[in-house]
């Protein structure tokens, strides 16, 4: 069985936004304070309103905004996309709330990661994104929950697992205070991964990721 493994280096990044950036935010935060060897050379965003954008103007990070809208396919978004992060020359692409389900190039294999407000497979696949993932979560009364980050393929949620961090379901959580709290464990979860990968610790075998310490 193949395996593969990520050299330790300083990784250089492209981050793909659709919101309010505070993935982004998140990320820069952890990188200035020298808690995540990376560097993030380009953002790119699904539209000129994300919110987001205002952290990559702020720290002088070159910005691309590209819409599904102006391409007639996925694979022809997905490669003006995939070419912005060539142009960077980036060593991984980083989902930060982008919703666009994507075509990754075989060049990318094991390369564009995510991080999912559930823990996958639970709440997860087309649909489940942001708060529906809480208010599912909620409705089928699960007593855990938590956020996943993982390598992305080409169906939602179904990429290779790196880590996960749960949390328990209190009895009078809502919405917006699982959210909140899921938000608060995805802050650790996502620098953990990408700095493992910048040591590497990461080695995938197949559909299985194995992390060391």
């Amino acid at each position: 069985m193949a395996i593969q493994q990520f050299r330790s280096k300083k990784l250089s990044l492209a981050v793909l936004i659709s919101g309010t950036g505070r993935t982004l935010k998140n990320l820069l935060e952890h990188i200035e304070a020298g808690t995540l060897s990376a560097e993030v050379r380009v953002v790119i965003a699904s539209t000129p309103h994300a919110k987001g954008l205002q952290y990559a103007e702020q720290a002088s990070i070159p910005i691309h905004i590209v819409e599904r809208q102006d391409y007639e396919t996925r694979e022809s978004f997905s490669e003006a996309i995939f070419r912005c992060c060539d142009e960077a020359d980036v060593d991984n692409v980083i989902l930060a709330g982008y919703i666009k389900l994507l075509e990754i190039p075989a060049s990318y294999h094991n390369r564009v990661l995510n991080i999912h407000p559930s823990l996958i497979p639970a709440f997860s696949g087309k649909g489940y994104y942001g708060d529906h993932v809480h208010e599912a979560v909620l409705r089928y009364g699960a007593k855990v929950t938590g956020c996943t980050v993982h390598f992305v393929n080409n169906e939602y949620d179904r990429g290779p697992v790196i880590l996960q961090r749960a949390i328990d379901v209190l009895e009078d959580d809502d919405v917006a205070s699982l959210n909140q709290r899921v938000f608060e464990q995805e802050r650790l979860a996502y620098p953990e991964a990408i700095q493992r990968l910048a040591e590497g610790k990461i080695k995938v075998e197949g559909n299985i990721v194995r992390v060391s310490q």
